[in-house]
C-alpha cells in the first residue's frame, strides 16, 4: 500500500495544519496533494483522497463522512481572507462574482444576504481575479490568499467572518478535516493534531517563508495566523458550525442537516 492520500487547501491558512507533515516528525508519512477548497471536497467525494481539508458545507454533502475532532480552520471574528469586495452599498448589490474555488464561503454569503440583509442576488462563479470579477458584477466574493493580499480600491470591503460574528455572536468554521468512515480516520488523529501543534509552534518560521511568496510582511502573516485564524474545534466553534448547517438547510443550500459525526 502507498502512503495515505491527504488533500490539502493550497492557501496560507492551511499551512500550520500540515507543517509537521512538511517539516516535522510526520514528514514522509503522507502523500500531500495541494489544491483548491472545492477540489479538496471533490477528492473526498470521488474517493481520490483518504482525508482532506474540506469546506465545512461539504460535510453535509458527503455520504458516510466523518470529521476529525479538535481541528478546524475557523474564525472567532474578523478573518481577513474571506471578503466581499463591493462597488456599491450592500443594499444595492444585485450581482456577485463568486470565487469558483469557494464552497463554504459561497454558502455563507447566500445565507448572509438572505437572512441578515433580506437581499436576493445573482451569483456567478468566476476565476479568483478580483479586478476581473468586479468588471462583471456589483461585488466579488474572494477567499484565501487572493483575498488576504488584495490591495485594490472598492466602495467597501465586508469581512464575512466579522459579519457572521456580528449577527450570530458565534465563530464561523470554514473547513474541517473530513474523510469517509471506511478510511479508518482514527489512525490519523494523533499525527494531525501533532502536525497542527508543530505548525503553531513554528509560526515565525512559516511567516518568514511565506512573506516573499505572498509579498507580505512576516509580522502581518503572523498576526493573520495567530489572531484571525483559529485552528481548534472547541464548543463555541461547534455551536457556530451547527447554526451554519441549520441555516443552510433552511435556505435550501443543503437538503438535510446532518449532525456532527466525529472520529
Amino acid at each position: 500500500m502507498g502512503l495515505p492520500k491527504v488533500s490539502v487547501v493550497q492557501y496560507l491558512n492551511a499551512v500550520p495544519l500540515v507543517w509537521g507533515m512538511l517539516k516535522g516528525e510526520q514528514q514522509g508519512r503522507y502523500d500531500l496533494q495541494f489544491t483548491t477548497p472545492a477540489a479538496c471536497a471533490d477528492a473526498i467525494h470521488q474517493g481520490k483522497a483518504d482525508i482532506g481539508i474540506v469546506p465545512s458545507i461539504e460535510y453535509q454533502r458527503i455520504e458516510h463522512a466523518q470529521i476529525l475532532s479538535g481541528i478546524s480552520i475557523a474564525a472567532k471574528g474578523e478573518v481577513k481572507s474571506v471578503l466581499l469586495l463591493s462597488k456599491v452599498p450592500l443594499e444595492k448589490v444585485k450581482t456577485v462574482a463568486i470565487d469558483n474555488s469557494s464552497r463554504s464561503s459561497a454558502a455563507l454569503l447566500r445565507i448572509m444576504m438572505r437572512k441578515f440583509y433580506s437581499r436576493f442576488v445573482t451569483a456567478t462563479p468566476c476565476v479568483p481575479k478580483p479586478a476581473e470579477m468586479l468588471k462583471r458584477a456589483d461585488a466579488a466574493l474572494v477567499i484565501g490568499d487572493p483575498a488576504l493580499t488584495f490591495t485594490g480600491q472598492v466602495f467597501r470591503v465586508y469581512d464575512l467572518g466579522a459579519e457572521w460574528k456580528n449577527y450570530t455572536g458565534l465563530p464561523f468554521v470554514f473547513a474541517l478535516w473530513v474523510g469517509r468512515e471506511d478510511a479508518k480516520l482514527s489512525r490519523f488523529r494523533k499525527d494531525f493534531e501533532d502536525s497542527r501543534d508543530y505548525g503553531l509552534a513554528h509560526v515565525d518560521e512559516i511567516s518568514t517563508e511565506y512573506a516573499a511568496k505572498l509579498n507580505m510582511q512576516p509580522d502581518a502573516i503572523k498576526i493573520y495566523l495567530t489572531q484571525h485564524v483559529d485552528y481548534s474545534l472547541d464548543d463555541e466553534n461547534r455551536k457556530g458550525l451547527r447554526l451554519f448547517y441549520k441555516l443552510a438547510r433552511e435556505a435550501g443550500i443543503t437538503p438535510v442537516e446532518k449532525d456532527l459525526n466525529f472520529v
